[in-house]
Formats: structure tokens, sequence, C-alpha cells
């Protein structure tokens, strides 16, 4: 196993407490020659180390996780490749590595610019749109989740308590009762397709389409208790997340919001009990607790509180096209935001066989492998043509947590040749054989031959 090197890091907790480098070794009991050592790396950080970190400074330890170092490697690369710098993989290891907060500078700068370049040329095709350089509201909701990988721990403890306040089988008879008795709402249906959920505070009615499930009413009626209830706790977490925009602040809180009823719903303990009892089986749990397949997977991405972790899961939701339209990670797995994803993956082959649940070994280009299930998912409201949006929904985690799941039974973990080589999108993977490639890597150049024709369509040179 890799020996972590953190010495910029360590360099950078001393920063920001205005102490010596004599104050932090007496801090952590240890020689100051010693903690000069690891901050030159030539000591890597060990555990009893990282836990006097912890106890010292109450610090996450995510901070000097190895794990942030790939999930920011892709998205660097693609940052860079975007302004046609070849960086190595060892140089892009050390910037991630050693400076993650330089890296995700790199990032962002880059998804502005990229972003604003996308906008003038929606201005210059004469459509309306302005100019901001900031994230687009949705994008910077989807980055406060995924870099809170997909866990926001108070608002989960919370609606815990909620949901196990209410008998297990009665949730919705359950929500029903308390919007009644703590608040004095009265939950009505209509035949309405347009909207899920509409609240009339005047009237204190919460009115909810009657085409919805008895789970789908129970998260409707948990979103409705979660802005009553922990408002000002939602409120707050908009705050210190410091959107761009009032309009990223308030799809936040209802982000927050529709986290909230999934907590309720479907109990973190509880839940966390049953998924490994019935070994992570979506269909199984989604049955037990009265929910879809693809609120299941969602929750199943959430299960990280410190002191009871799920498998750490990577949760994504695609239509047809290639559009990802959820993205939440308690991982590190990460597909790049430019380019598309990648079509060797098997939540694009969900479409071709629809309901079915499709298993998957995936190595990425760095080595690491991943199991993968994905099925479809549809909503609509029913009737003969009525509009159905369908999805492919995937959820994923890497191959040292496969066991502990259903879908790995029958599968050879060991054996290299079964998983399938996929990349972060044709763009930025350097996957020079791969016949499904539909564009050369950014920042590399194309050799094109007259005199050769090959099953891959572009050929490169390696980048230095």
């Amino acid at each position: 196993m890799k020996k972590p090197y953190m010495g910029v890091r360590l360099k950078r907790l001393r920063e920001e407490r205005g102490m010596s480098q004599a104050a932090l070794a007496r801090s952590l009991e240890l020689s100051p020659s010693y903690l000069n050592q690891m901050e030159r790396n030539q000591r890597p950080l060990t555990v009893p180390v990282l836990l006097r970190l912890n106890a010292v400074f109450g610090l996450d330890v995510q901070l000097f996780s190895e794990a942030e170092e790939a999930r920011l490697i892709p998205d660097l690369r693609a940052a860079l490749a975007d302004q046609g710098v070849r960086a190595s993989m060892a140089e892009m290891r050390e910037i991630t590595s050693n400076m993650p907060g330089v890296a995700r500078a790199i990032i962002d700068m880059q998804t502005r610019l990229r972003e604003t370049a996308e906008q003038v040329d929606v201005m210059a095709g004469h459509l309306t749109g302005a100019v901001s350089g900031e994230p687009a509201p949705f994008e910077a909701v989807r980055d406060y989740f995924y870099n809170n990988r997909n866990y926001i721990s108070a608002l989960d403890e919370a609606a815990e308590a909620l949901g196990l306040s209410v008998r297990p089988g009665r949730m919705a008879e359950g929500l029903t009762d308390r919007l009644a008795g703590r608040h004095g709402i009265r939950v009505a249906t209509e035949d309405d397709a347009s909207a899920l959920r509409r609240f009339d505070p005047q009237a204190g009615m919460l009115i909810l389409s009657s085409r919805l499930t008895s789970g789908q009413r129970a998260f409707q009626m948990a979103t409705q208790l979660g802005f009553l209830e922990q408002g000002n706790l939602i409120e707050q977490l908009a705050r210190d997340a410091e959107m761009a925009s009032d309009d990223a602040r308030a799809l936040l809180q209802i982000g927050l919001a529709n986290y909230f009823a999934g907590a309720v719903i479907l109990p973190y303990g509880a839940f966390l009990e049953a998924a490994e009892t019935e070994g992570y089986d979506i269909e199984r749990l989604a049955h037990r607790f009265g929910v879809g397949f693809e609120t299941t997977c969602h929750r199943l991405s959430t299960l990280q509180r410190p002191e009871a972790r799920g498998v750490p899961f990577f949760f994504i939701r695609v239509d047809r096209a290639g559009n990802i339209s959820k993205r939440q990670s308690a991982t590190d797995f990460h597909f790049s935001r430019i380019g598309g994803s990648c079509p060797l993956w098997n939540v694009y082959e969900a479409f071709a066989r629809p309901g079915e649940v499709l298993t998957q070994v995936a190595q990425m280009p760095d080595g690491r492998s991943y199991l993968w299930v994905a099925r479809t998912v549809s909503h609509g409201s029913g009737g003969y043509g009525a509009p159905v949006k369908r999805f492919a929904v995937a959820l994923g985690c890497d191959l040292v947590h496969a066991e502990r799941l259903v879908y790995s039974r029958g599968l050879d973990l060991r054996n290299p040749d079964l998983a399938t080589p996929i990349g972060a999108g044709c763009k930025i993977c350097d996957r020079r054989a791969c016949p499904q490639r539909a564009f050369p890597m950014t920042g590399r150049p194309v050799l094109p031959d007259p005199k050769l024709s090959r099953l891959a369509p572009y050929s490169s040179k390696e980048a230095g």
C-alpha cells in the first residue's frame, strides 16, 4: 500500500493556525526534527499521527485522505486539457496530493472560463443569457453535495429521529398525522399531472398528486416537513455554502429538503442494518421500505456517518443522450464533466435491456476497478399518450467492497480479464487502442496516416 506523504498539507495546517513548526510538534508529541522530515515529505503521515491531529484539532480526516487525490485528478486533467496543457500523470498526482487547494482553484477557474465561453456562444446566437462567469445553479448544488461526500450530518440525524418516530409500514399515514397534529396542515390529493406537491400555507393544505405511490407521497410530505421543522437549519446550511447567486441558494435549500426527506423515509441506522443484511440488494431494500429503485440507490450513496459507514457508493443518473442529471458520490470515483462519459459503461447498456439489473466490473485507466449495478427507471403519470421520463441509474463501488454486495456472487473478482476497460470520457481518456473512441484526447496531437487504417479511429503520441 502506498505511504501517504502530506508535507504541504501539514504546512498549510500550521499556516492556518499561525503555529510554528516547534509548536505543532509539541501539540502532536513529536520531535521538531521528525515533523520537519514529514513536512519535507521525507517521512509519511502515519495513522498514530493522523489520530493525534484529529484529537488535538478536531480535523476531518478527509483533509489527509489519499482518496481526495483520485477525486481531483480527472477534473484537473480535463481543466488542463481544455487549455492544451499536456501534463503528465506524475505531475498531476504531485499537484493533487500535495496542493489540493491549488488543484481545486485551477479546476474552478477553468470551469468558470468554460461556462463563460458557452454563455458567449449563446449570446452570439441571438439567444438570451447573461455572462456571469459563475457555475450554473444546478451545477453549484451538485458540487455542494459532491464536496460533502453526499452526507449532511445534522440534517441526517434530525431526519432519522423523525423517521423512527413513525410506526414501520405506516410512513405515509404517520407523516400525514404529524402534519395535522403539529402544524395544522391537512393533506389532500388531486388529479394534477403538472405538480407532485403544492403547499398552500394560507389554507393550511398540502396538495399531492393522486398519481403518486405511497412511497412517493411519503417523500413529498417529508420534504414539506423538512421546510417546516428544519427550515432554520436548511437556511443556515445554504448560507454557509456561500452560493454565488440567490437561485443557487434557493435550489440548494430544495436539495437539502429532499435529502432530509430521503433520510426520513429511510432512517440511517435501520436502513444501514437492512442493507448489510440484504447484501445491498437494491430491489429487496426498495420492497422492504416501500420506495423505488432510484430512491434506494440514492440513499445507499449517503451512508457515510463516521461511526457507522456503509459501502461508499457513487450514484449517477443519465438519459439516452448521455446527459447526467444526478451525480452523487461518497467515494472517489469521478467522471469528467466534459466530452460525455464512456459508452462502454453498463449504465448505457441498461437502455437496451429495460427493467433488468445489469452488473459490470469496470476498470479505469489508472488501474482501479469498480463493481457497477445499473437499471432503467421511469417517471410518469401513466395513461395512454402521457409523457414518461426514462433514465438509467447506476450504483458503483470500489472492488475492495464488492464482496459485501449480493451482485458479486458468481464473479471472479480477482480475475483481471473480467474487467471492462472504461474511461472518464473520450476527451480526457488516454486509452489509445479503444475502438469506441469518439474524439481524440484533448491536448494530444493526432497523427493521421493515409497509408494506415486502424480499428481505433485516432492515433496520437503519448503525452510527454
